[in-house]
């Protein structure tokens, strides 16, 4: 069995890591830089990078803090927000990034995503989903997204009445219509190496992630799953791999705020019959 990877995730926005529940109330977390360098000395397996407002302010990704922060690791450093095409997505592997995360643009143009992976490699291109339980009473519809943005969805990706999660985009401001499965499949087939998969019901709540929606996506799909939101405590990230057959857990606000060790979590992954990657100082 594959070593399952445990990612802290550093939200920026103006420059400085943040953090809020359900995607708002952010709080000041710290510089990026530094906690770059304190998790890379900590053992973290990956890092992940968010521009989270980019998207919504329709900007580039804050390249110069991607490049520092490049500079300060030696794992794999995802980066994503404000990523629009295959152009956007060779300046950030230019400025240190190992893979990049798509998710507003890849629903506004899917073929962006798919010129990207075909130029760039299928390893190096992550697909963020961002995903809220349907509202019954006020679910959007494929028609709803044609008549915001000008640009219609695939018949076959919108919610239907036994849909369970919608995809949101612009940082979680806008929902599309879009079935979250049936997203996550379309998108593995247009070359995703990865999903980021993103609660956003349980983002900062730090009462366990969405176990059904984790095991729902990573179940059916076959690439790997990052699951993301919700995490309050070491077992939560357990649960994530355990129950909700994530290949890998997201978090930010347990380890940004000292409450838990990456050493502290990868040693329940590994009495717990988890294979992690050992740290070695």
């Amino acid at each position: 069995m594959l070593t399952k990877r445990i990612i802290p995730c550093l939200d920026v926005t103006g420059g400085r890591v943040v953090k809020g529940t359900s995607f708002v109330n952010l709080r000041d977390a710290g510089d990026p830089v530094e906690l770059a360098r304190f998790y890379d000395r900590e053992g973290a397996d990956e890092l992940v990078f968010l521009d989270i407002t980019a998207s919504a302010d329709k900007r580039d990704t804050i390249i110069d803090v991607v490049q520092k922060v490049s500079e300060q690791v030696f794992i794999p450093l995802t980066v994503g927000g404000g990523v629009r095409s295959p152009n956007d997505v060779r300046k950030l592997l230019n400025a240190g990034a190992d893979k990049v995360s798509m998710n507003s643009a890849a629903v506004l143009n899917p073929d962006s995503f798919k010129q990207a992976a075909s130029a760039f490699g299928n390893q190096c291109m992550v697909i963020a989903i961002d995903a809220r339980r349907c509202d019954r009473e006020g679910a959007k519809t494929g028609e709803n997204l044609s008549q915001r943005d000008g640009n219609g969805i695939d018949a076959d990706l919108v919610l239907e009445k036994n849909s369970e999660w919608e995809v949101y985009i612009n940082g979680g401001r806008t929902p599309t219509g879009i079935d979250v499965l049936k997203w996550a499949q379309y998108m593995s087939s247009l070359g995703a190496g990865e999903i980021l998969l993103t609660s956003m019901d349980e983002d900062g709540q730090k009462n366990g992630f969405d176990l059904a929606l984790t095991r729902k996506v990573s179940d059916s799909v076959s690439i790997p799953v990052i699951a993301s939101g919700g995490a309050g405590n070491a077992h939560h990230l357990l649960e994530a791999i355990t129950e909700g057959h994530a290949d890998a857990v997201l978090a930010a606000s347990i380890f940004h705020y000292g409450e838990y060790s990456i050493e502290s979590v990868k040693k329940l992954f590994l009495e717990n019959n988890v294979p992690a990657r050992v740290i070695t100082n």
